[in-house]
């Protein structure tokens, strides 16, 4: 028992024994791989580390050169940028120049247009007083014939010569018309009357209502019809006056209204023998009456002419005969200087046979014969002069 517990034992130990020695054989075995796993690793790390240091100077000089391009382009950016803001302050300022010039002229235009609009307010100013003023002339009855009556003086005054019209005339019959004109040929007087009643064409204006507007025109026709049968009683007398009177209306529109809504008082008128004028229509009678009365004067005036005319036909034979003599004066004096060109003409021609000494030829036997007679020289030359006259 003991043996076997003693080999059992032996056996544990031996067991035991094996087992460290295994356990101390592998854990050399693990240290021998530990140290050369570690050799593996260092040399790794190392090749690692010498590539992260390959890599960290490849990177280094991408950076380098990435920042050098970065560099450049950012000064190329940057020189980009300013001439673009250079080119748009330049803009901006001539856009911000001209839009002062043009707010400056539109000011300018703005303060002519608005000078202009002064003008015309006080124009209208002036106006509106002098249509109130009209208006209160027109509203009495008085003043308002004085201003038909003034404006109808002026246009007879400035168409027709003095004497040829008269204002206030008095007829046989008494009554005054505004107006007569003197008519050609011992022709009665033409009388123009420059009374309207605006009583009731103002009524007819200012009326409320269309019932109130009919009233008023029926007060004006009744006050219209009266007064041209007025006209046509006192101013129409067979023999001192034309059969023909005018009715002088001192507004054109009024004129137009009474021959658009009234047609019935003109055609009364008419047959009245009263014609209804306006200021344009005056006129122009004024100006038939100014050529006619012309034409009147030309012919009273005739015999004057034709005697005129005789003594110019006298005058004009006078002033031709005379022309005739005088030409035959400058004829004579024409011949008498082509004469005198002649001769001035044949005395240069002999002036130059002179000087060109055509005679010398005979020089000597006439210097001979001057020895003999020294005077035939003078004789010659005075037969030259002789030949001369008689040549002219």
């Amino acid at each position: 028992m003991s043996f076997i517990i003693f080999g059992q034992a032996i056996s544990t130990v031996q067991v035991l024994t094996g087992i460290v020695i295994l356990l101390a054989i592998t854990v050399i075995v693990l240290f021998i791989r530990g140290k050369a796993r570690a050799e593996d690793d260092a040399l790794d790390t190392e090749h690692t580390m010498a590539a992260l240091l390959r890599s960290q100077a490849e990177m280094q000089g991408r950076l380098a050169t990435m920042a050098e391009v970065f560099g450049s382009r950012q000064a190329e950016l940057n020189q980009a940028i300013g001439q673009r803001l250079d080119g748009m302050s330049q803009r901006v300022t001539a856009t911000i120049g001209e839009q002062t010039r043009s707010t400056h002229e539109n000011l300018r235009r703005l303060q002519e247009r608005l000078a202009v609009i002064d003008a015309a307010q006080t124009n209208i100013q002036t106006l509106a007083k002098d249509v109130v003023g009209l208006q209160a002339i027109l509203s009495n009855k008085q003043t308002r014939g004085a201003f038909g009556q003034a404006r109808m003086e002026t246009i007879i005054a400035d168409g027709l010569p003095m004497g040829a019209y008269a204002f206030q005339a008095t007829l046989s019959n008494g009554s005054r018309p505004d107006c007569t004109v003197r008519m050609p040929n011992g022709s009665p007087p033409l009388v123009i009357d420059a009374k309207f009643p605006l009583e009731a064409w103002n009524a007819i204006r200012s009326a409320a209502s269309p019932e109130h507007g009919k009233i008023a025109a029926q007060q004006f026709r009744r006050d219209l019809e009266l007064h041209i049968r007025d006209i046509s009683e006192k101013y129409l007398i067979p023999g001192e006056t034309q059969d023909t009177a005018f009715l002088f209306v001192p507004s054109e529109s009024i004129f137009a209204e009474i021959h658009e809504n009234f047609e019935a008082i003109v055609q009364k008128a008419q047959r009245a023998r009263i014609v209804i004028v306006s200021p344009s229509l005056l006129m122009l009678s004024i100006q038939v009456i100014q050529a006619v009365l012309k034409d009147q004067r030309m012919r009273e005036q005739a015999h004057v002419i034709q005697s005129e005319v005789a003594h110019l036909m006298d005058d004009l034979s006078r002033l031709d005969e005379r022309v005739r003599k005088l030409q035959g004066h400058f004829a004579m004096a024409q011949k008498d200087v082509d004469m005198i060109v002649t001769s001035a003409d044949k005395l240069a021609r002999r002036g130059e046979r002179i000087e060109a000494l055509e005679f010398e030829a005979a020089k000597e036997p006439a210097k001979a014969r001057a020895e003999e007679r020294p005077k035939p020289v003078d004789n010659r030359t005075s037969q030259l002069k002789l030949r001369v006259v008689d040549e002219d």
